[in-house]
């Protein structure tokens, strides 16, 4: 049946046609009907008003679409090929849709600004302005009036094309014009009867079409993948994208106006080092031909910035991206952005200061309050209150309290290592390889005194000297050093010490953590160049960072890193299928042989989940002790499909990487995708398969202790939950437990 064909619907749906669809079938058959039946009554409507001879200054009408009605029925593919033809036969007829230039006379929010203040119904004849925007919509009332929306740089105002207006033969350009074109207007300000700021041109200029079919005005865009991927359309359409971004530009200026004031020098230092160091964290490696030699993207630029302090700069700062080769989750990104800074002749107690000042003045001068409320994990909001001053909790003593226990005192002894990995255990606590004490004191303070801030930023301070070997010693307690992290909602967002500046120490306290943290691929390196710097005599300074992606989220409301990055780090798109590839062309197989390679296609479908990157991690490690063969193959729907040939190999990871896991059998989908398969055996099947995975996971070790199954009956019957799965074997699987219940911590 022809999709632009209005019919009886009662009727249809007792005809042999409609029972044959598919439900899916149904229900857009259905939607389709409301739709044309919804466009034929707004269509008879503006006829009858138009019939009645419904008449004002600037006519009041209720709009339908200007002959694009048709193409909303079109899929992209046909929308694009349409639009390339016409756009290519308007060329052919002279004209010129990507003109060289545009003299617009004003901005968007300068025209609002000089003419928001005209009378309703009012023209201002003798003013002539050019403005330019991209059309958000576009609507027609009878042959001779067509309403457009404009944008550009965050403001909007309506253009009213009234052909009686237009200059010579301009008025042809109008059949041209669609959805997301950029154009130029030439014309007088006016406002319409109902008070909406608009310009009347005598001439619209194409300056850019738009080849593809915008989503609806009304549904807008939602989809994370588009929106992530193709940042420019979600930009375009989502004004709450734009204001995340100008809240990101604002805080950037902020802390640059706040150090400028203080006498602070902005500087900029090298991205790639011959070592990395200024953190601890894995680096990503590229490779400088012409010097022949393996070099690192910088994870801190804290090294150079110490030097430039050692040369006479007392106060420098640098904004700029970190990269770190490390996991992608809800609040991490490989590349970043920090602002630190070091201030000669303070010290970390100033610095605490300097932080609450300038975040809770930031707060209060971005969103004219100390509280916000940000979403907390149940999805439920938290208020968070940036009142100064900010609590402030020593690391061990407060761990201690916490847990009620005596940690060691020499926290660089195996006694210390050995309770704090048996403290680990007894609480469950999850530590992957290696388990070095800094690692074990990370895990516990993340578990148990992070996850506890939650109405007030927290200052967490005085680590062990173990645990930050670039930092000086406490005056008071040589064990500890003095540093500070700030942390909000359990996220660091600031980092700050009392910098070593004496070079013996420095040198050994490097000597000492590649001892215990020789096999951590996240642990400082000696950097002997650093150590010589410093032997020239850095002055008493302390040093302070801050993440700016963090602390964008926060005051945005955003729960994920990806939605305050204008670009975020992404899967390959390889994975998804294209819509364009043929059957043929999707069906792919291969073996992941690299530990990069295997984590990726494991991890997939995880991004979005909180708290994936734990299991992330214990997944890379033993992933990289094993000589684990991960297969893989995309099925014709483009989606992937992991390991039929070792189809446990998955499970058994998340369940040794701590993960609680429900595998879910759909046996319901099965039955009702394939009605030869009998219910009971349906049913046995599912026993059965129960009773081989235990099997095959006990026979190699694997602890079932957080394993157990569910069977997609009981969900889907009761319509909790939609299953979308191939086989057993799919890493779909996991992500479908998820939503089921599972955790994963």
């Amino acid at each position: 049946m022809d999709r632009s064909t209005i019919v009886d619907v009662e009727e249809f749906k007792k005809t042999d046609e409609f029972k044959n669809m598919s439900k899916n079938a149904q229900k857009d058959f259905i939607k389709n009907q409301a739709n044309l039946q919804k466009k034929a009554a707004k269509a008879a409507e503006q006829k009858a008003k138009v019939s009645a001879g419904e008449k004002s200054t600037i006519p009041k009408v209720a709009a339908v679409e200007a002959g694009e009605d048709k193409e909303e029925t079109l899929n992209p593919s046909q929308y694009f090929k349409i639009r390339e033809a016409t756009i290519e036969q308007f060329e052919q007829k002279g004209g010129n849709p990507w003109p060289h230039k545009f003299s617009a006379t004003t901005s968007l929010p300068q025209f609002i600004h000089l003419y928001e203040k005209i009378a309703d119904g009012e023209r201002l004849e003798s003013t002539v302005v050019s403005v330019a925007g991209r059309i958000g919509s576009k609507r027609t009332s009878g042959a001779h009036l067509i309403f457009y929306d404009i944008s550009a740089d965050g403001a909007k105002i309506q253009i009213i094309a009234d052909s009686r207006m237009a200059e010579g033969d301009s008025w042809g350009v109008h059949n041209l014009l669609r959805r997301g074109d950029i154009v130029g207007v030439t014309g007088i300000p006016a406002k319409s009867n109902r008070g909406e700021l608009s310009v009347m041109p005598t001439k619209c200029t194409l300056l850019s079409p738009c080849f593809h079919m915008l989503p609806s005005k009304f549904a807008g865009l939602k989809d994370k993948e588009t929106r992530y991927r193709q940042r420019y359309i979600d930009i375009m359409l989502n004004p709450t994208t734009r204001h995340i971004f100008n809240v990101r530009s604002q805080i950037i200026n902020y802390v640059r106006r706040f150090l400028d004031a203080r006498g602070f020098l902005e500087v900029e230092t090298p991205m790639m080092n011959m070592k990395p160091g200024g953190a601890a964290a894995r680096p990503f490696k590229t490779y400088h031909n012409d010097l022949d030699q393996t070099m690192f993207m910088r994870i801190a630029p804290e090294l150079y910035l110490k030097q430039l302090v050692i040369g006479g700069f007392d106060r420098v700062y640098e904004i700029g991206r970190q990269f770190r080769n490390e996991g992608i989750d809800m609040t991490h990104n490989p590349e970043f952005t920090t602002c630190e800074f070091y201030w000669a002749y303070k010290d970390y107690h100033d610095l605490m200061k300097s932080t609450e000042d300038m975040i809770s003045s930031m707060v209060k001068d971005i969103t004219g309050s100390y509280k916000i409320q940000y979403p907390k994990k149940d999805g439920t909001m938290q208020e968070v209150d940036f009142t100064p001053p900010f609590e402030r909790i020593p690391l061990v003593a407060g761990l201690e309290e916490v847990l009620n226990v005596k940690i060691p005192a020499d926290l660089f002894s195996n006694e210390a290592n050995k309770f704090l990995s048996d403290l680990c255990e007894k609480l469950d606590c999850k530590c992957p390889e290696p388990r070095t004490t800094a690692r074990l004191l990370d895990k516990l303070v993340g578990e148990y005194l992070e996850e506890k801030i939650l109405h007030k930023p927290v200052f967490i301070i005085d680590h062990p000297g173990v645990m930050s070997p670039l930092a000086k010693y406490h005056r008071d307690n040589a064990s500890l050093t003095e540093r500070f992290e700030l942390f909000i909602m359990g996220k660091e967002v600031c980092n700050s010490y009392t910098e070593l500046n004496n070079p013996l120490v420095q040198r050994r306290n490097f000597i000492d953590q590649a001892k215990v943290s020789a096999d951590d691929p996240e642990a400082q390196t000696h950097d002997e160049d650093f150590c010589t710097a410093l032997e020239y005599g850095l002055p008493p300074t302390a040093g302070w960072g801050l993440g700016i992606d963090r602390m964008t989220m926060f005051l945005t409301g955003m729960d994920n890193i990806k939605e305050v990055l204008l670009f975020p780090a992404m899967k390959p798109k390889e994975f998804s299928g294209g819509e364009e590839e043929t059957k043929e062309s999707r069906v792919r197989f291969g073996i992941a042989t690299t530990v990069d390679e295997k984590v990726s296609l494991i991890t997939r479908n995880l991004d979005e989940v909180m708290g994936a990157e734990v299991a992330v991690k214990g997944l890379r490690d033993i992933l990289t002790t094993r000589d684990l063969k991960l297969y893989w193959g995309t099925a014709t729907t483009g989606k992937p499909h992991v390991g039929y040939f070792v189809p446990m190999s998955k499970i058994a990871d998340f369940l040794r990487a701590g993960a609680q896991v429900k595998i879910l059998f759909a046996d319901l989908h099965a039955f009702l995708d394939n009605l030869k398969a009998p219910w009971e055996l349906l049913e046995h099947r599912t026993k059965y398969y129960e009773a081989v995975i235990k099997g095959m996971l006990e026979s190699i070790g694997v602890p079932l202790n957080k394993l157990t199954f569910v069977r997609g009956t009981d969900f889907q019957l009761k319509r909790e939950y939609t299953l979308d799965m191939y086989k057993l074997t799919s890493i779909v699987t996991v992500r479908n437990a998820q939503k089921a219940g599972a955790e994963v911590r």
